[in-house]
């Protein structure tokens, strides 16, 4: 199973037999609207603080992927999942209402493809019949944590981003039928320095850059192996950045079409989001939306999804530090029939 030095390869081909994606009123306005499951018209989503309502997100993403699936929560062996709040309450207190066996992670807005390169890890050794991975995010919270509170009126430079309100989950099993979950790159952790919390893009893209070398050396092959190689949250400044890196290290990314989450989501033209789109989620409704939807239509065989990560805190931004950044990669194929 292990290849190379933080690669995973899946022999068994776990499937994500299905998912379930979640999201707000802004995300419900951007082009991608039409590859979501529910689009709520209110961010409160009826709860009396921004935080109740991220959990609902995740509540109601968990418990529909686990009924597109045809299961119930009962037969669902382990929850995989995390947030950016402090201590991932929403995921945390979305597990109390599931009541599924629960493993909390934070690679904030990597959480996405680190609980579903784990579950698939689970389900492909035998150690799970059936693994939900999920992930959630809220603008008015986040923005509230780790920036400045809306209703603060902050002005925001280019290089900001603009969370999203969303919820993706996934159910992954041996048996049924869907996309198979291939192989899996864990990140290390890369510092370059970067203490500016409205400048995540840059902070990220040489975490993402670094994971997807990993993966491509660890697996023998080439760019070209993927229809689609795509990055979590880099937005405009990452993308452009991992772009300059790709060409330093010589990285033939041009072999195949390399794109972001963070610039899918929103429409520029329309929306005002500075650089993109951030958040965990916003990896997650991509994959679990769109981009899944593209592959049950035959449009992608072969993905690489390549979630990046800032692990900063308040705290660690109160004292001083810089931007610690991870990425993890999983890949996906198309399955037949």
């Amino acid at each position: 199973m292990l290849k190379g030095h933080q690669s995973w390869v899946f022999e068994n081909k776990p499937k994500i037999i299905s998912t379930a994606t979640v999201v707000g009123p802004f995300e419900g306005q951007g082009p991608l609207a039409e590859d979501f499951d529910i689009i709520h018209a209110d961010l409160y989503l009826g709860q009396d603080s921004w935080e109740k309502a991220e959990k609902t997100l995740m509540e109601e993403s968990a418990k529909l992927a686990i009924e597109n699936a045809g299961l119930t929560k009962e037969q669902i062996s382990f929850h995989f999942g995390g947030d950016l709040m402090n201590q991932i309450i929403s995921t945390s207190f979305a597990a109390r209402t599931l009541s599924i066996p629960y493993v909390g992670m934070f690679g904030a807005c990597s959480t996405s493809m680190e609980s579903l390169a784990l579950a698939s890890f689970v389900v492909n050794a035998g150690g799970a019949r059936y693994a939900l991975a999920g992930t959630c995010s809220h603008n008015a919270s986040v923005e509230k944590q780790f920036r400045y509170p809306t209703e603060y009126g902050s002005q925001k430079p280019p290089t900001a981003q603009f969370t999203v309100t969303g919820s993706g989950s996934a159910v992954v099993s041996l048996k049924g039928t869907g996309p198979s979950v291939t192989a899996a790159t864990i990140g290390r952790v890369v510092d370059m320095g970067i203490t500016d919390p409205l400048n995540m893009g840059a902070a990220m893209a040489p975490a993402a850059v670094d994971t997807i070398q990993a993966h491509l050396r660890d697996l023998e092959i080439a760019p070209s192996y993927y229809d689609l190689i795509v990055t979590g949250d880099l937005s405009k400044v990452g993308y452009a950045i991992a772009n300059d890196l790709f060409k330093r290290h010589n990285v033939p990314i041009q072999e195949t079409t390399y794109k972001d989450c963070g610039m899918m989501i929103y429409d520029y033209e329309k929306q005002q989001v500075q650089a993109g789109a951030s958040g965990c989620a916003c990896s997650a409704v991509v994959t679990y939306g769109h981009l899944l939807n593209k592959m049950k239509r035959g449009e992608l065989n072969r993905i690489l999804v390549v979630a990046t990560g800032a692990l900063l805190s308040p705290l660690s931004y109160q004292q001083g530090e810089s931007v610690p950044c991870i990425a993890h990669a999983v890949a996906i194929e198309r399955s037949e029939g």
